[in-house]
């Protein structure tokens, strides 16, 4: 018996770029977050403007969730803070690799052996998780305590951080105890 690959569903908004910090966004409305598999990060493929998108979808700490618009595709796409723009978006079939932070490449790459090969081993998603709990304070000594914790939790064979809300833990970039801002 043949079988068929799951439908895909497109979810479509608009929505107006805001600049919070140095990072642009679009919130996504709450009809295309609901439409999404999961609250915390989504990995997701398609267009803004008709332009090429891959990104992972944040959560912004209130069950929605945001898109990143990096420099590059604000610049091919002729965007910038207070422009609407119209995206559209299909879960990936794969998740991207994250960019590992350098205190927690450093700390992997010093690591034994045995660390480094269930770094290797987990899926990109897990290695997301990592990096974000890592990432999700700007007190430094908790980030070196949790890159510290990291390599021991993985050290006991731990393949993601432990009781971490993901849906409730944006980029610390953006947010405020775990939240992204209520728009002004």
């Amino acid at each position: 018996m043949a079988t068929t690959a799951p439908e895909t569903t497109e979810v479509r908004f608009g929505g107006e770029l805001e600049v919070l910090g140095s990072t642009t966004l679009l919130r996504l409305p709450a009809d295309a977050s609901a439409a999404l598999p999961s609250r915390g990060q989504v990995a997701t493929q398609g267009t803004l403007d008709g332009h090429p998108l891959t990104t992972v979808v944040e959560p912004d700490g209130r069950r929605g969730h945001w898109l990143r618009v990096d420099d590059d595709l604000a610049r091919t796409a002729g965007v910038g803070a207070g422009d609407h723009v119209d995206v559209v978006l299909t879960v990936a079939e794969s998740w991207p690799e994250p960019e590992v932070p350098d205190d927690l490449a450093g700390a992997l790459a010093d690591a034994p052996e045995h660390i480094r090969d269930v770094w290797d081993d987990i899926t990109p998603m897990a290695r997301w998780e990592w990096v974000r709990w890592v990432g999700a304070t700007k007190n430094p000594d908790t980030r070196a305590k949790r890159v510290g914790v990291s390599l021991d939790k993985m050290d006991h064979g731990k393949r993601r951080p432990c009781c971490f809300d993901l849906a409730s833990c944006t980029d610390p970039d953006v947010a405020r105890s775990a939240k992204l801002p209520e728009r002004a």
